[in-house]
């Protein structure tokens, strides 16, 4: 082997163990960026509200004074008046049993529900739950709010679609993420401040959402809500949000909760009670 031969070959050689390490370099964990690092916030409970241990909850509106729920399940699904300050049902009315109940929200004087899998909504007359009309979208219905323009729906996807609230046509939609990554499950809706909050269904989490970009822009931590009060009765997900606007406080619950919970958002978990 000539010299000009050896010299190449140490070059290639070089080249290799350069391009190697770049290679296990490249597989390590890289630094986390500033975009996956979102603001989690904790709880304070504020007050505590009976609420029906029945109820299957799909959706919560504080509305002039009055919350109002809509609830699932065939055969128990319907929307309910609730006195705040008891949980009082001062009124009510029940779907037919082959529609299972979904979110709701109150837009102008009519109160508007969803349901799950019949791709059916029903509005109805705020004051005396009189049915004025029914709609029809091309989605699963799961969660609904309004941003004062239009509809939100949500339908356990990654995806948050925009209705004309007169025609309930889609007008647009908008992807979830977090740090660049896909949220699915979003369920019930709230629009607060000019977020919407998602509860994530089979989660103790509610997700703040950038109505423009899609992007989660916080995280409410809700874990262990529900430890303090003592239930023999089975109990299921975190799913129900209101908000006062009086007290600018949420109202969360969840389906088959015996209590509904008036909370105070804090920056330091975890939850102090009262």
């Amino acid at each position: 082997m000539n010299h000009s031969s050896a010299h190449y070959i140490r070059i290639i050689a070089s080249v290799g163990l350069l391009f190697g390490a770049a290679a296990v370099l490249s597989c390590r964990k890289q630094p986390a960026s500033p975009a996956d690092h979102i603001p989690v916030y904790g709880y304070r409970v504020v007050r505590q509200i009976p609420h029906n241990p029945s109820f299957w909850t799909q959706g919560l509106v504080f509305d002039g004074g009055f919350l109002y729920e809509g609830t699932g399940e065939y055969g128990n699904s319907g929307i309910f008046k609730i006195a705040p300050s008891s949980g009082q049902v001062l009124q009510s009315r029940t779907l037919e049993s082959k529609y299972f109940g979904e979110g709701i929200t109150i837009f102008e004087n009519r109160l508007i529900q969803l349901t799950w899998k019949s791709d059916i909504g029903f509005v109805y007359d705020k004051e005396s739950f009189a049915l004025l009309k029914t709609f029809q979208y091309p989605t699963e219905g799961w969660g609904l709010t309004h941003n004062g323009r239009e509809l939100i729906l949500s339908d356990g996807t990654d995806t948050l679609y925009f209705l004309d609230p007169q025609t309930f046509a889609v007008t647009s939609q908008i992807k979830v993420t977090a740090a660049g990554r896909p949220v699915t499950q979003l369920n019930e809706l709230e629009f607060v401040d000019g977020r919407i909050l998602a509860n994530l269904w089979q989660s103790d989490r509610i997700a703040q959402i950038d109505p423009d970009t899609g992007a989660v822009v916080a995280w409410i931590d809700l874990t262990g809500l529900l430890d303090s009060i003592a239930t023999d009765k089975p109990v299921d997900v975190l799913n129900g949000i209101a908000r006062n606007p009086k007290t600018g406080r949420l109202l969360v619950t969840g389906k088959l909760w015996p209590t509904l919970f008036e909370i105070e958002l804090v920056t330091n978990p975890p939850p102090k009670r009262p």
